[in-house]
């Protein structure tokens, strides 16, 4: 049955209950394990959408000694990531991930993470964002120059300058250094990712002492890391007698205090590989969606260039532009919601629970997707068309607050969601009011779901000065 004839949320008839519990959710049968298990590894997304389009807002995913709890309705998001937020753990691919990550803010818990968040907040308070909009726009600046570089005509690959853009951005605005010098950065992430999803899909079942190519990379790829970290770290404590409010100098002083310092200096790395992995991944994977959907709707291209042109004029954006910049930020977060940064949110319940009518015993594993819920047909008129005007705050419907959590929800939502935005409607505008970017003919963009939901391959375009 489609979510289109199933009203959200509703407990279907077929869903049989366990002995004193409330009913199941319904799901592919058993059997189908071997396939889904295929799908898991081969094209994620097109697992959930379809689970999702066949049997509703709740699923049972049966994988061999896995079953897998999917929802899919903003109550459903709302419970599990906020409500009852205590009761679910990071889940399965983070879980498995840390044997790559280590315990950094992304998949530690419990005091760790409390420690880890209260630490890191303060470089995120809303004076200290306006104060780096300055080093923002002169990145993006930087970004525009680079590109007008390659106006001969011969593609260049975008994604892969917006990673360099936002690692430019972190290293100035969270750890006031520069990260240029660490050409290296970039790659060792594409093998740390690989690592963690190759975690995900084998549950963690595979001995990391197998020497596997994609197990080697990763080992490369930890250490160069590593080196990249204790370089930082060293050229940071060299500055005798300076210490800064950013992350790396709270991190400096927050491991000091361990009584073990091999201890503190493996979570130091830990944190900072897990900050420079998720500061710089996401806002560039959303960057480079942005810009293949605003290739492909010529009209959106034109109001941003309008809107670039009036509000900025020949100057770099300031932060009070963020309020003008009104046209970009709505197609900023219509890219995010059909390509959102976090496609997946899992988490593990630790006490038997409740979700919506369906049971959910202890050490299940919950899947909140943030890639199918943002196409709900019941929440998004016409969801698969790319329409900033949803965003519109005069004029767009009234729907669920999470019916859209590109930044996840509750208490583990994005600490840094604010500055990613910043970085995102300044880079927008600043390309939009002075160049075209045109995809190269027959060339599709395919999404990857990773930890974040990258591209494929790149996104190699043309670059057309407009002014």
């Amino acid at each position: 049955m489609s979510l289109t004839r199933r009203r959200a949320g509703a407990v279907p008839a077929r869903s049989s209950p366990l002995p004193g519990t409330g009913p199941v959710p319904p799901g592919p049968p058993r059997r189908a394990a071997l396939g889904l298990f295929v799908k898991l590894t081969r094209d994620r997304l097109a697992l959930m959408t379809s689970a999702a389009a066949e049997y509703g807002d709740a699923v049972r995913i049966s994988l061999g000694p896995k079953t897998l709890y999917f929802f899919n309705h903003p109550d459903h998001a709302k419970h599990v990531l906020a409500d009852n937020s205590a009761n679910y753990h990071k889940g399965i691919g983070l879980a498995q991930a840390r044997r790559a990550l280590g315990d950094g803010l992304l998949t530690s818990e419990g005091e760790l993470w409390r420690e880890q968040r209260r630490m890191i907040q303060p470089a995120f308070q809303h004076r200290r964002i306006a104060q780096q909009a300055g080093a923002v726009a002169e990145e993006a600046a930087g970004l525009v120059d680079r590109l007008r570089a390659h106006r001969d005509g011969r593609p260049v690959d975008v994604l892969q300058e917006m990673t360099g853009l936002t690692l430019g951005v972190l290293g100035r605005t969270l750890l006031d250094a520069d990260l240029g010098a660490f050409g290296s950065v970039a790659h060792s992430f594409e093998a740390v990712q690989d690592q963690a999803m190759f975690e995900m899909v084998t549950l963690g079942a595979v001995p990391m002492w197998l020497p596997l190519p994609k197990q080697l990379r990763f080992r490369r790829a930890r250490r160069e890391l590593q080196r990249v970290v204790d370089r930082l770290v060293a050229q940071r404590t060299a500055r005798r007698g300076e210490e800064g409010d950013d992350v790396l100098s709270r991190l400096i002083v927050s491991t000091r205090r361990e009584r073990d310092g091999r201890v503190g200096r493996q979570r130091m790395r830990d944190e900072l590989i897990t900050l420079l992995l998720a500061g710089h991944e996401t806002t560039a994977s959303t960057l480079g969606w942005t810009f293949h959907l605003v290739d492909r709707h010529p009209e959106v291209w034109a109001r941003l260039h309008g809107e670039a042109a009036e509000v900025l004029g020949d100057r770099l954006p300031v932060y009070e532009d963020l309020r003008r910049l009104r046209y970009t930020a709505m197609v900023v977060e219509e890219a995010m919601r059909l390509y959102p940064p976090v496609w997946i949110l899992t988490r593990q319940a630790q006490e038997d629970d409740e979700v919506g009518a369906y049971h959910v015993p202890a050490g299940s594993d919950v899947l909140i997707c943030p890639y199918t819920l943002h196409r709900h047909p019941g929440l998004w008129e016409d969801p698969e068309r790319f329409d900033p005007e949803r965003f519109d705050p005069d004029h767009a419907p009234a729907r669920p607050r999470y019916a859209y959590i590109p930044f996840g929800a509750g208490p583990r939502f994005c600490v840094g969601n604010s500055l990613g935005m910043m970085e995102a409607v300044f880079v927008v505008a600043m390309i939009a009011r002075d160049l075209r970017l045109v995809g190269v003919p027959g060339r599709e963009a395919v999404a990857e779901p990773m930890l974040s939901l990258r591209m494929r391959g790149g996104l190699p375009m043309t670059v057309h000065p407009v002014r």
